[in-house]
């Protein structure tokens, strides 16, 4: 009930720009301004709070702590009301009518000089309370200090650029904003869609949330919560609420740190990788909050994209933001955030390596990938990301897996490089020729199976140092062991290495002896520097530029070899059908390699090799 006539002021200059500003072009959802002004209700409780361990006086002391929220879909009218500190009528006009406290000033003068740094405005009643305007026919705001002594008044405008206050008897401690909707915006009058917003942004406002007498923020912000105080069914829970899932988690990491910057992170790694189910590239999930508010569901650059199947929350109070949270202004603090937390997870999961083998591995089998892509392009924490990888070895079990650091402990002395060797699985790999020159040696080689494999070792290119070798490159040299008895002598595998040069043609760019060769006849090399055979399918796969020029082949030969000694014998006998044996030889090679692409001219050698049995 009023007690007084109502008196009229005329918004400062900067509050009306400031309002065009709110009302047509700095928020992209109208959906915001609940947001904005439940966390403006929410810091009120917390002055409150803090206000009640140094005064005594205060009115009201005994009403709960609360937020409540009101819908009327027949009057088109939303209410929001909380319990906190309130406003006299100076602060009213001060916080809602003038630059003084609202920290409008600051936010038009960083938009003159292009959204340079202004202050972190969160919860003060400020430029967030003006997205009001952009749902309102009228916004009525009704307000009483904490201060016993102090009347309440009642606070209303239409936006266009004045506003009333008057003064009103029998209110309670805090403030009520009563929002008459425009007719197009009659929709945040229905229950359900207030409900929606108030679970997707203030979900864990740290003081109870009420629609309709209904009780909605029912998820606690576990991320500021004691790890000691919660229970992994806590946990879980509050995973399938922010993830919408439906499994427990497989791991997750809580963690705090003051310095550089104050954080709090709850992250999760669910149980499975939907990108290698076949499902659509997965987007950014790890939610980011400052104070328990919102900032942005899935903020792009908070996490580096390998880190891309992480779900969670990140809080930090450090943010400074622009107005409407919708956009980070300060790079180098996101940049901060991103190296923080990123760090913090790499130690993790090396624990989990260390000290859960069995754990990692299950996280490995799903999500070993993303750190495969990691080692590749994140050049700042490539060496971090290469210690996690794991391959099988020629040296593990089957099944069994190994890591870089791992297969440095076992290399002697004189080996001064990593030998891996791609292929489509281990039995393929171990049934070519090449591992036979390593395995003669003694020397290590990992086996890898993923196409992305060869794309990380090309990009990474050494380790601890050593640098990464296909066991299958031209460039591979090897120490030498003893001969064995019974090969060609060197003139004739001289005249033999010549003839079939002449004899390929431009299939081959050198024949000659191999140092590889233990018992197969002879092997292919890819003799192309820039683009391995693996490489090349990948492209043709995807019909890239160049997966289609003239593949660089060089054929090694072993003079050991009965074939090879039988094609000595009959290349000078018979020339036409050592012609046919070195060609087929050549295809058998390049099957083995993966390099044989048409097939078509080999089965019909083939019969006619046959011809001649």
């Amino acid at each position: 009930m009023s007690t007084a006539t109502p008196q009229k002021f005329e918004f400062q200059a900067e509050i009306k720009q400031l309002l065009d500003i709110v009302i047509h072009s700095l928020y992209t959802e109208k959906e915001i301004f609940v947001r904005e002004l439940v966390s403006n209700a929410s810091d009120a409780l917390e002055k409150l709070r803090h206000t009640q361990l140094t005064e005594k006086d205060i009115l009201d002391d005994k009403a709960a702590l609360e937020i409540t929220l009101t819908t009327d879909d027949k009057a088109k009218t939303l209410t929001i009301q909380d319990t906190g500190i309130g406003m006299t009528r100076d602060e009213l006009v001060e916080n809602l009518g003038t630059i003084a406290h609202s920290g409008s000033k600051a936010f038009l003068k960083a938009l003159g000089e292009g959204g340079a740094k202004n202050s972190n405005l969160i919860g003060q009643f400020g430029v967030g309370f003006y997205s009001a305007f952009m749902v309102a026919k009228t916004v009525k705001v009704y307000s009483r200090s904490w201060k016993a002594g102090e009347p309440g008044h009642v606070w209303s405008s239409d936006g266009s650029g004045s506003y009333e206050i008057e003064e009103v008897a029998d209110l309670s401690r805090g403030s009520k904003i009563v929002i008459e909707l425009k007719d197009e915006c009659s929709e945040y009058a229905q229950d359900g869609r207030i409900k929606d917003i108030l679970e997707r942004y203030s979900a864990f406002v740290s003081f109870p949330v009420n629609l309709n007498t209904k009780h909605i923020n029912t998820v606690t912000a576990l991320w500021l919560r004691s790890k000691n105080e919660i229970k992994d069914e806590e946990y879980n829970e509050f995973y399938k609420f922010q993830s919408h899932a439906y499994e427990d988690p497989s791991l997750r990491l809580h963690f705090s740190a003051d310095a550089p910057l104050s954080i709090n992170a709850l992250l999760f790694v669910p149980q499975e990788n939907t990108e290698k189910m076949g499902l659509s590239r997965l987007e950014p999930a790890v939610s980011l909050y400052c104070r328990k508010v919102l900032i942005d569901a899935a903020p792009k650059d908070l996490l580096p994209e390998w880190l891309r199947f992480l779900k969670g929350v990140v809080d930090s109070e450090d943010l400074p933001l622009n107005i409407s949270r919708e956009t980070m202004q300060d790079k180098a603090l996101i940049e901060k955030l991103n190296k923080v937390i990123t760090k913090r997870f790499l130690k993790f999961i090396d624990e989990e390596a260390t000290q859960r083998p069995e754990s990692f591995a299950k996280f490995y089998a799903q999500f070993g990938i993303f750190l495969k892509e990691g080692a590749a392009l994140d050049f700042t924490h490539k060496d971090q990301l290469m210690k996690l990888l794991r391959f099988e070895s020629t040296l593990t079990d089957k099944t069994k897996s190994t890591s870089l650091p791992d297969y440095v402990t076992r290399m002697s002395s004189e080996q001064k490089e990593i030998y891996y060797l791609v292929g489509a699985n281990r039995a393929a790999l171990e049934s070519g020729p090449y591992l036979e020159a390593f395995k003669a040696r003694n020397l290590e080689v990992l086996l890898c199976y993923e196409p992305v494999d060869e794309y990380v070792m090309n990009n990474v290119r050494e380790f601890d140092g050593k640098k990464l070798v296909a066991a299958d490159h031209a460039d591979v040299k090897l120490t030498d062991i003893p001969k064995a008895e019974g090969a060609l002598s060197e003139d004739d595998t001289k005249t033999l290495t010549t003839w079939l040069k002449e004899s390929l043609g431009d299939r081959v760019a050198e024949v000659k002896a191999s140092d590889r060769l233990v018992d197969s006849p002879a092997l292919a090399i890819n003799a192309d520097k820039f683009m391995s055979a693996h490489m090349r399918r990948m492209m043709k796969a995807m019909n890239k530029d160049g997966a289609d020029m003239p593949q660089k082949v060089n054929l090694e030969i072993n003079p050991r070899s009965a074939v090879m000694k039988r094609l000595f014998e009959t290349h000078a006998l018979a020339p036409e059908k050592a012609k046919l044996v070195a060609e087929q030889i050549l295809d058998n090679a390049l099957i083995s390699a993966g390099m044989l692409e048409d097939a078509t001219q080999m089965v019909a050698r083939l019969y006619k090799l046959l011809e001649t049995v």
